[in-house]
């Protein structure tokens, strides 16, 4: 295990870059991004083992998430909390080299597209999702995932889910977008998860209105996290502050079922596209969940509960007992559980790079972690 302190700043978000084995790009913020600077840090692994940095960059607002461009080694873009996104260049120092402004509220995530790799989106607090160039200062697309309207449906259910697993209270950030991302398959699909507990499914090429295919996710409660399976173009993974993990197909997703809550009471299924849950894979809410870029069927997550947990999906194991992995059994799906972190954690990327297996967290204490989940 590898260890890195960013002293004053607390960790949000870390990728891998595409194109060197030892080079990480992580996105942080000052007072746990409450209020304050952020802090773009770009580190490397040198042959002793150690990380050191070999550049950063001071924004004037806490950084959300980050994206290295996959058509140049040496820019990074970066969300952040006063609505802008920002592209550095690491070979530059202090200022950026582009800033995208079109968003009204935080930026919470970022993705460059794996396949058309001339663009990338956005997603924020205003409930939108945007698609941009990095050649263009205006978007060149804005989704609206379903509208608000949607929640009315869900707000009995929640408030029973609330009640029964002494939640705090309703989720009042309903429109936010808090991940989007491109499906590393096709250039057109966007992946998107919100605070009213739903998943939406946009298919680019499409006219508006008909764009989107919409799906309750997490009982009624906040879906923060989303990712497409590397190998398997029809299922994705999502994560929320019911602490589940839900994996779903969707080529299964039925436009009239998924509006309905009649089968979202605990202990059910949530409609006939999910195909495996872990229904209490942490302690507390899901902040991340990431396939592997070596295994279809493996999966890491990042929990307020301090903890990163490495996953099989047993749905795609063929088991004949059970397909549904289970959160405390080591030989129905339960990997790793690594403990190292002291605070809340955010982010975490798998290694493109060497032995399959091995991962980047980091968390609100400021450290950023590199370790092996697979052994």
């Amino acid at each position: 295990m590898l260890r890195y302190h960013m002293q004053g700043f607390s960790g949000y978000g870390v990728q891998y870059s595409p194109f060197f084995d030892n080079r990480l790009a992580v996105a942080a913020g000052s007072n746990f991004g409450l209020v304050g600077n952020g802090k773009l840090f770009i580190l490397e692994i040198d042959r002793s083992g150690r990380i050191v940095q070999v550049n950063s960059f001071l924004t004037q607002d806490c950084l959300f998430d980050l994206a290295w461009n996959e058509s140049h080694e040496n820019q990074v873009l970066v969300a952040q909390g006063d609505g802008t996104l920002r592209l550095f260049d690491t070979t530059f120092k202090e200022f950026p080299i582009a800033i995208f402004k079109e968003h009204e509220r935080e930026v919470f995530s970022c993705n460059w597209n794996l396949v058309n790799r001339q663009n990338f989106l956005s997603s924020s607090w205003d409930g939108s999702i945007k698609i941009w160039s990095p050649l263009r200062k205006q978007s060149l697309m804005t989704l609206t995932p379903r509208p608000l309207e949607i929640t009315k449906m869900v707000d009995p259910l929640n408030a029973i889910i609330l009640k029964k697993k002494s939640f705090t209270g309703i989720s009042k950030n309903r429109n936010c977008v808090y991940q989007a991302q491109f499906s590393p398959h096709d250039q057109n699909l966007v992946l998107s998860c919100s605070g009213n507990s739903y998943a939406s499914l946009f298919d680019i090429r499409l006219p508006s209105g008909k764009n989107q295919n919409n799906f309750l996710v997490h009982s009624g409660l906040e879906a923060l996290t989303c990712d497409f399976n590397k190998y398997r173009p029809y299922v994705v993974a999502t994560g929320g502050v019911d602490n589940a993990i839900r994996i779903w197909d969707i080529r299964m997703l039925n436009k009239n079922e998924s509006a309905t809550i009649k089968r979202t009471v605990p202990g059910q299924p949530h409609n006939s596209s999910c195909i495996n849950e872990i229904p209490n894979a942490h302690g507390l809410a899901i902040r991340k969940v990431t396939w592997s870029p070596h295994h279809s069927n493996i999966l890491m997550s990042a929990s307020y509960d301090m903890t990163c947990r490495i996953w099989r999906d047993l749905s795609n194991d063929g088991a004949k007992e059970t397909y549904k992995t289970n959160s405390t059994d080591a030989t129905k799906g339960s990997i790793f559980n690594f403990t190292q972190h002291s605070e809340f954690v955010f982010g975490a990327d798998w290694s493109l790079w060497g032995k399959p297996g091995y991962v980047a967290s980091t968390a609100w204490d400021g450290n950023l972690f590199v370790w092996n989940g697979l052994g």
